[in-house]
């Protein structure tokens, strides 16, 4: 698997995106706002991540994906670990990222990869979210925020 920035002239792929976070507009914004990374295997595109600045010294992981058939060998952990020397590399001092309280595997992942939960942000899905979103048959409310010292 190679990681590379997504070059200017190439689209996001919207359908990894979209697999993260399911808000179209939301997405975009990102797209735009950050830095979009993509994990290609044998020339296809399997995985995506954006870096989005948020504060001085700080960067949020976020839309992190990798397609269906692809998940479970390592291909999550090995786009963590490249977003935070990406990351530190940039002088960043701390990364952050949000997952909804359902995305079990995605909680699990991140504590591995040594990030710390710091703080819950209840009702953010009902919130901001028009349609409600099920996961591993429990709905998604919260957003549950972690951190890590890079």
């Amino acid at each position: 698997m190679k990681i590379r920035k997504l070059n200017s002239n190439e689209a996001p792929p919207m359908d990894l995106l979209l697999l993260a976070d399911p808000a179209k507009d939301l997405v975009k914004e990102y797209a735009t706002r950050g830095q979009c990374f993509v994990a290609e295997d044998n020339g296809q595109i399997i995985g995506v991540y954006i870096l989005l600045p948020t504060r001085p010294g700080t960067v949020e992981l976020v839309n992190i994906a990798v397609k269906k058939e692809n998940q479970g060998n390592g291909s999550g952990k090995q786009l963590v670990q490249h977003a935070e020397q990406n990351a530190k590399n940039q002088g960043y001092k701390t990364m952050e990222i949000g997952t909804g309280n359902s995305s079990i595997a995605p909680l699990i992942l991140y504590q591995k990869c040594g990030f710390r939960i710091t703080g819950i942000d209840r009702d953010f899905f009902i919130r901001h979210y028009s349609e409600e979103i099920f996961e591993n048959g429990i709905q998604c409310r919260d957003m549950i925020r972690l951190s890590k010292d890079l």
